[in-house]
């Protein structure tokens, strides 16, 4: 039986601010469900022990790493054979609020001391030196808060293959060169070719240098990270790396997303039976204080006040429609306060046809995707995203800017695809191709019959966990099978002053050199996702 550590800085229900508790839930219960002996590592935050409490928990162990007192505690996650452990030091469970920020909306001022102890006892579990005595074949890290994991493993013998799993490359965990120093790591890694990055500790990049395979989210974020408008300076590290990146499209909960048996909706239905959709419709309504009415399409949001979430593009593009009656919009999500104001505002604007609540609540979140028509999510990038895919299980049909996961998932109806299109989308990032897409998918709306083939055919679609999950499984195989994983040798860069041109730059990464351009390694932010 393959045994996997996998570590994440948030699971569901335990911890989640987004995407990646759901997965780090999700995926766990997949693979143990193909019988993979996996156990996951988290933070007790001060919220995620008082949800372990309910759940059930015991003490495991204690030891000491880095001069602290680390307590391990075990629960499991609900309803499955799934083990989870809790780090337990004051610096996570002794303070409410947000994971990651204080109070002030700023980062703890000791992030990196915090998720660098986190990535040590990753290292202590992965090398079999705690009382547990359990020594995993795999270990799975995700994002930045476990990007030390692989550098801390990577001249260990008897190490376990390493796998590094990106869910957002705009986070990437960056500190100041002191912070680097303050850390008990070799000064040696502080060079380009290992974690600095542009003057700068950059915890993600020791999971992209350093570990056996890197995995992202959706195949086509894969590609898009290799390249400047998307890979935010580290494109030409994972061109370099490319051989070794695979997309693997995320799944979703289906038991947790499921419209026929959802405790949270007013009336349960499904694709035979979507007349009772309207119900819900209505019961929205009138929860967010729009006009009740089965004779104007609702197009719904859920999800983070941020540019990312293309905000700009709904501010834009609403306006115009609202005031010709051509649709209402409830809006669910927290973030940054221009945006929480500005949509506000315009439900001030637009008394009965606009909600906006600020924060989230699960049960909203169940109740939008139900109750509404269409859904908007016209991101300016998306690895993955799991909104799109809930509102295709309940026939909600998405309104999205293809790119990445949203790509992947939304087939476009064109006029001659009925038999597979399940939504609407726009390929060029400003408020009149969103707008004009928005138009589109509100004028299938009122073709009743082309509008239910649409919203059957993403209803019927497979969108489980269980295929992702047989091909991380397939890759952990691989990676178990090669006699001696190995992690990507440091960068050579070879320079010829003689060239006043773009310089070669020669790379050997795992035993392959090639040739890539000087301009492969610029850091510069793309121009797209500066703001």
């Amino acid at each position: 039986m393959t045994k996997v550590l996998f570590v994440t800085s948030e699971v569901y229900p335990l911890s989640k601010t987004g995407g990646l508790g759901d997965v780090s839930a999700s995926l766990p219960t997949a693979l143990s469900r193909q019988s993979v002996d996996i156990r996951v590592l988290v933070p007790a935050y001060a919220s995620s022990m008082r949800i372990a409490q309910e759940i059930g928990i015991k003490p495991l162990m204690t030891m000491t790493v880095n001069n602290q007192l680390v307590t391990l505690h075990e629960t499991r996650l609900p309803g499955t054979r799934v083990k989870v452990w809790l780090m337990d030091v004051p610096a996570f469970s002794q303070r409410e609020g947000n994971f990651y920020c204080g109070p002030d909306g700023h980062d703890w001022f000791d992030n990196a001391e915090r998720y660098f102890l986190f990535c040590r006892v990753a290292e202590e579990l992965a090398m079999n030196r705690t009382p547990i005595d359990w020594q995993p074949d795999i270990l799975h890290a995700n994002d930045w808060q476990t990007g030390l994991i692989a550098p801390l493993l990577s001249e260990q013998a008897g190490r376990p293959a390493t796998v590094f799993t990106i869910h957002n490359l705009a986070y990437r965990g960056e500190f100041s060169r002191d912070t680097f120093f303050r850390l008990p790591l070799p000064e040696s890694w502080w060079n380009s070719e290992r974690l600095e990055f542009f003057g700068k500790l950059a915890f993600i990049k020791g999971g992209l240098v350093f570990s056996d395979k890197i995995t992202t989210v959706s195949p086509s974020y894969a590609y898009e990270i290799q390249t400047p408008l998307y890979g935010w300076g580290l494109d030409g590290l994972l061109r370099a790396r490319q051989y070794n990146i695979e997309g693997i499209l995320n799944g979703v909960d289906v038991q947790e997303w499921n419209p026929a048996t959802d405790p949270h909706l007013t009336k349960k239905y499904s694709r035979f039976t979507l007349a009772d959709k309207k119900i819900n419709k209505r019961a929205m309504q009138e929860r967010f204080g729009l006009e009740v009415s089965d004779d104007i399409p609702v197009a719904g949001f859920v999800g983070r006040m941020v540019y990312q979430k293309g905000i700009d593009l709904i501010l834009y593009a609403l306006p115009e429609l609202l005031r010709n009656k051509k649709c209402q919009l409830v809006a669910l999500g927290n973030g940054e306060r221009h945006y929480e104001e500005a949509l506000q505002h315009l439900a001030s604007q637009f008394p009965g046809q606009v909600a906006m609540t600020a924060g989230y609540s699960e049960e909203m979140a169940h109740q939008i995707e139900a109750g509404a028509d269409i859904f908007l999510m016209p991101s300016a990038y998306e690895p993955c995203g799991l909104n799109q895919m809930y509102s295709l299980r309940y026939g909600t049909v998405p309104v999205v800017h293809a790119v990445g996961g949203l790509k992947d998932t939304i087939d476009n109806y064109d006029g001659d695809n009925i038999t597979h299109a399940n939504g609407f989308d726009f390929h060029d990032f400003n408020g009149d191709q969103f707008r004009y897409s928005l138009q589109r998918a509100i004028d299938a709306w009122h073709d009743p019959e082309l509008w239910q083939h649409l919203q059957r055919n993403g209803m019927k679609q497979d969108l489980s966990w269980k295929r992702s999950a047989q091909r991380y499984q397939a890759m952990y195989q691989q990676l178990i099978a090669a006699k001696e994983p190995t992690h990507a040798e440091p960068i050579i860069v070879e320079l010829n002053p003689a060239l006043n041109e773009p310089t070669p730059i020669r790379k050997k990464v795992s035993g392959a050199t090639r040739l890539i351009k000087k301009q492969e390694l610029r850091h510069e932010p793309p121009p797209l996702l500066a703001k």
